[in-house]
């Protein structure tokens, strides 16, 4: 299998044409045909099947098309940074982040990790759990920091510690001038659940909560950032459940009141690739730990 022929497969894909792609590929179109057709018999089965008057991926032409977008962009990736190192340019250092990290853990790691070598750069991604894992594996990013129990065969964690989480609770609500909320006081409201999507997500792990609880809240709200499940608490629509260092997210509408049940907490977790040997990953893992608020203790590695 030859890279240009994944080449001209991904244009076929992307056109559902011969004569499309053949045009955009500058070729003939029978050479085109030819090479796909050398492709699909070394794999063994058929990419393309007829749709009428023109094309359509077969359900492995779709697989080996997302599959191929991946080996192509981390190819990519691999040759720019191999020119940098060429050329002695400053390393990228891919960093993925969950936005709730942003109001407590976040800020202070990044600086000292900034300090730890000048020629590497650090470039920062917003992106659930999830999205951290796909990215590990396709090297857009070198680690994750994010919030769900997620585990793959490909991806080392280490959890740092986990934060507590509270309400964030409309300031005209009745539920307002309590000390603490319990369950039931939750659930008389508008759960305000983020993200709504990709799943799993921090949403999925407030609902487990609730669930190893005795609870199934029936009215829930479900928003894509949690400033927007900040902003609908504050406009009164219901009641949001929040890491605890969210409440530096200040707003004058908004009280955070703490949670009286047990479980109501969300590990913060560092995940990188198992094969990464690098040597500034692994001064990253060591700042990690002693930036954590509970370095003294030994870190969980799943």
């Amino acid at each position: 299998m030859e890279l240009r022929q994944i080449r001209y497969f991904q244009r076929v894909a992307a056109e559902l044409s011969f004569t499309r792609a053949a045009k955009a590929l500058h070729m003939a179109q029978p050479p085109l045909s030819r090479q796909i057709k050398m492709l699909e018999e070394e794999i063994g089965v058929s990419l393309f099947e007829r749709a009428g008057r023109g094309i359509r991926l077969t359900d492995a032409g779709r697989y080996f098309l997302d599959q191929t977008d991946l080996m192509m962009r981390k190819l990519s990736e691999t040759v720019q940074a191999t020119q940098r190192i060429g050329r002695q340019e400053k390393r990228r250092f891919g960093v993925g982040f969950v936005p709730s990290v942003l109001y407590g853990y976040m800020p202070g790691f990044i600086r000292r990790l900034r300090m730890l070598d000048p020629n590497v750069e650090i470039s920062l991604a917003e992106m659930i759990t999830l999205q951290q894992f796909e990215a590990l594996k396709t090297g857009r990013i070198d680690i994750g920091i994010g919030r769900i129990l997620l585990t793959d065969p490909e991806i080392e964690r280490l959890v740092l510690w986990d934060e507590r989480l509270i309400a964030a609770v409309p300031r005209e609500s009745g539920l307002a001038s309590r000390s603490g909320l319990t369950v039931e006081h939750i659930l008389s409201e508008t759960l305000i659940l983020y993200p709504a999507r990709p799943r799993p997500s921090y949403a999925d792990h407030v609902l487990d909560i609730f669930q190893r609880n005795g609870a199934a809240p029936e009215r829930v709200k479900e928003v894509n950032e949690l400033q927007t499940a900040v902003g609908l608490v504050a406009a009164g629509v219901g009641i949001a459940i929040v890491p605890e260092s969210v409440q530096g997210l200040f707003r004058d509408e908004v009280v955070y009141l703490p949670i009286v049940e047990p479980g109501f907490s969300s590990p913060i977790m560092l995940s990188w690739r198992k094969n990464d040997r690098s040597e500034f990953l692994q001064a990253t893992l060591a700042l990690a730990r002693g930036v954590s608020p509970h370095s003294g203790s030994d870190p969980v590695v799943s």
